[in-house]
């Protein structure tokens, strides 16, 4: 039976957690293991990882294949060195203290690299906290210079405002004389004109009264003229020429017959 070390996916989506399992070949990712012997979190940084070391070597050494992934994590804790390591033991290479010391300075090289990385990855979290701080508070000093320009500029513009209002008033009480000036000129002139118009209506009043004088005289003498002139001279005339011509057309026709 060809085994395998595996891993099966748990976890909800977009957040997976997996159990290093050693299964059958034959059997689905996530169906039925012979043994759990650890469990793989990838989503922090670095990934944890929790592996019985012992476990997963005796496996290792009975012939389990380990899968790309768990080649990788096998790596990591040091078991594939280690196996390694126990191989050239047998072979007789090595000698047992020889692998131990070995195998203690790998692991004690391998954890001051993952404490400088952990490191690192705080320091660089700190380093992005400290320009987010950075940007925020110069952002934070911009507003507060423009908010101190603008308050600056409204006090300015209140000062000329009162400057400009105190100076309209000045030249508003240097015109009031002159003003004063005017109103009592035309006062005067108001009076004056008051003492003129009664004598205006009297010239105005005697002006109408010789034109109506006048309108009454000029009728009356038209009025006689054609009455004793027109008259007369129509009754005079016309009734003598019908008399005398009459007559005369008589009298030719009694001599003609």
């Amino acid at each position: 039976m060809a085994t395998k070390m595996r891993l099966q996916r748990f976890g909800k989506k977009r957040s997976p957690f997996y159990h290093i399992v050693i299964t059958d070949g034959r059997a689905p990712r996530d169906g039925r293991y012979i043994e759990k012997i650890g469990t793989y979190n990838p989503i922090p940084n670095p990934a944890e990882i929790k592996l019985n070391f012992d476990k997963a070597l005796d496996w290792l050494q009975k012939g389990a294949q380990p899968t790309e992934t768990m080649r990788a994590i096998l790596t990591y804790k040091g078991v594939l060195y280690k196996h390694h390591l126990v191989k050239g033991l047998k072979k007789g290479a090595l000698t047992e203290a020889e692998v131990e010391a070995k195998f203690q300075n790998w692991q004690n090289d391998k954890d001051a690299k993952v404490e400088a990385k952990r490191s690192g990855l705080a320091d660089k979290a700190r380093a992005e906290r400290k320009a987010i701080l950075d940007s925020e508070t110069k952002i934070n000093e911009d507003r507060a210079a423009e908010l101190a320009k603008r308050r600056a500029a409204a006090v300015e513009e209140q000062v000329a405002a009162t400057q400009e209002a105190a100076a309209e008033e000045e030249t508003t009480e240097t015109e009031a004389p002159a003003e004063e000036e005017m109103v009592t000129k035309e006062a005067v002139a108001a009076k004056v004109a008051e003492a003129e118009a009664p004598k205006v209506e009297e010239t105005k009043e005697e002006v109408k009264a010789e034109a109506k004088e006048e309108v009454k005289a000029e009728p009356k003498a038209e009025v006689k003229e054609e009455t004793k002139d027109e008259p007369k001279a129509e009754v005079k005339e016309e009734p003598k020429k019908e008399e005398k011509e009459e007559p005369k057309k008589d009298d030719k026709k009694e001599t003609k017959e």
